[in-house]
């Protein structure tokens, strides 16, 4: 029996909806134990040092008599206004969307929420389905978790996983859409804008807004950007006499501010932990730093027309390979000029230009050997589901045959029609191929007989009905957002080798109504080679 095509099956949006019974009652020992041993909420230790830390006003001192400590030191309290929505109700994608219910997050707390996140998109490489659930569940317009305490620990974390996947422009307007009301959020917002080249807005941001207090280092950037040089001169210099802006920051401002006067000078010293503030300042003085060994985000600044075209291709590769750039705009990057050299990415680019002429002539014969080159190059890119988001319905279309055909399928396959074409499919198919089209239709799929363990471990999964057991709490808790990033854990483990827990995680997405997830993640995990 094929589950329901639903998102969330009548039996658990039920679940969800009912009353609460025993949500104080003990949870799952090791699960809460395994929680608190990750890593800390936020991964993100590039942001540039934007804002002043508060200071504490100092404390009168008592009454000589008093018997009051003189120096105890006052709790921490942050202060929300009660009428003030919280930021973890923000969202890009509504549930009309995504199919998702508002309540999805449950009794979960937010911050065990937050280290799921933060734990899933750490992982340096996750499965295309996992990524585009995780970041459906990131941008998805959800109710707080009714555990939370409003401290926007999980908006935080939503914003660091895709600050970390490079995906800029969906972290800048989740930040807009949930306005920059505290300095962790407006911290990434600047940085955000610094990357994507509109600092200016986030200058004019901070200068509006009370309570923001800028560091030294901002103040001389945002002044300067707005045309005040002599009074970003002047807080430059104070800020060194008083030894409150470092000699090597002081010294990339000073050339940031007045660059002729140190014409001739021998480059700075290229920044051991580069800072977005620090790399702009770096380009504009005209010592721009290469992003290949910077950190995803960096990446998105190599994609305007100024910069050269191998950065170019070079950033737009890795960006796509992520889901950080659009099939469409790497494909127009690679497109742009015929490759100036070989060897590297000019043999990738050389091969997929060979590949889209010979398409456009609807050659059977020129494409049939075109395709395999172009295959092998994406392979080693690990570009295979961009390739197939472009390419899959056209190469459907071919009268191919031989290896062409063989790839065309598996191209196919991991495509978002992957099941439209399995469908269609007429052709000649291997075991393999077998199973992987009765994967892709949703049938309950027969191993072949000198199959592989972990594709054991997928037709098991198929097999199988039910919410696994490990997975059993966290579900009957109203705790359905959190089970579901534990089953992205699941597959990313399944991925790796731990064939239990893949068959739990596509047993447990067709339980849930993710159907979509569970084939798309078992024919990425039998079509692509992983990349540490």
């Amino acid at each position: 029996m094929r589950p329901p095509s639903c998102l969330i099956p009548v039996l658990l949006t039920a679940s969800l909806a009912a009353p609460l019974a025993g949500a104080g009652g003990a949870r799952a020992q090791a699960t809460e134990a395994a929680l608190r041993s990750e890593r800390p909420l936020s991964a993100i230790d590039w942001l540039s040092d934007t804002l002043d830390q508060p200071r504490r006003p100092p404390a009168a001192k008592p009454p000589l008599d008093s018997d009051i400590s003189d120096n105890a030191l006052p709790e921490e309290v942050t202060v929300i206004p009660l009428d003030m929505p919280g930021p973890d109700a923000a969202g890009l994608l509504p549930a009309s969307a995504t199919g998702l219910p508002r309540d999805l997050w449950g009794t979960s707390a937010a911050a065990d929420l937050a280290r799921r996140i933060t734990a899933v998109s750490s992982r340096p490489d996750l499965l295309p389905a996992s990524r585009r659930l995780l970041n459906t569940l990131i941008l998805a317009e959800l109710d707080p978790p009714i555990e939370t305490d409003r401290d926007g620990r999980l908006f935080l974390a939503r914003i660091d996983a895709l600050l970390n996947q490079g995906l800029l422009d969906e972290a800048d307007a989740l930040m807009e859409r949930a306005g920059l009301t505290t300095p962790e959020i407006f911290r990434r917002a600047f940085d955000t804008k610094l990357l994507l080249g509109t600092e200016d807005a986030a200058c004019r941001k901070l200068s509006r807004t009370p309570g923001l207090s800028p560091t030294l280092q901002t103040r001389v950037f945002c002044l300067a950007r707005g045309g005040d040089w002599g009074a970003a001169a002047l807080t430059l210099e104070s800020g060194e006499a008083l030894g409150l802006i470092r000699p090597d920051q002081g010294a990339l401002l000073a050339r940031f501010l007045d660059p002729e006067l140190f014409e001739g000078d021998p480059p700075l010293p290229v920044p051991d932990h580069p800072t977005p503030l620090s790399f702009r300042l770096m380009e504009a003085i005209g010592e721009p730093l290469p992003t290949a060994a910077l950190p995803l985000a960096f990446a998105q600044s190599d994609l305007r027309d100024t910069v050269g075209w191998k950065a170019r291709a070079t950033a737009a590769e890795r960006l796509a390979r992520v889901g950080a750039l659009s099939p469409n705009r790497w494909l127009g990057i690679w497109s742009e000029h015929l490759p100036a050299a070989s060897g590297g990415i000019w043999d990738r680019i050389e091969a997929l230009q060979r590949f889209e002429t010979a398409l456009s002539t609807n050659d059977p014969g020129a494409v049939s050997r075109a395709l395999p080159p172009a295959w092998e190059a994406m392979r080693a890119a690990g570009l295979q589901t961009v390739f197939a988001d472009l390419f899959a319905p056209r190469l459907a279309r071919l009268p191919l045959s031989g290896e062409g055909a063989r790839i065309a399928f598996d191209v196919a396959m991991l495509s978002p029609e992957y099941e439209r074409i399995a469908k269609d499919w007429s052709g000649p198919l291997d075991d393999g191929q077998a199973l992987r089209k009765a994967i892709a239709l949703g049938e309950v799929p027969t191993p072949p007989r000198q199959s592989s363990p972990a594709a054991r471990a997928i037709v098991l999964g198929f097999r199988s009905s039910g919410i696994p057991v490990r997975l059993s709490t966290l579900v009957e808790e109203r705790r359905l957002g959190e089970a579901i990033l534990r089953a992205v854990e699941l597959l990313e483990g399944g991925a790796a080798g731990d064939l239990d827990e893949l068959s739990d995680a596509i047993q447990f997405f067709r339980a849930v109504g993710l159907e979509a997830t569970a084939r798309r993640a078992a024919l990425e995990l039998l079509l692509l080679e992983r990349r540490g």
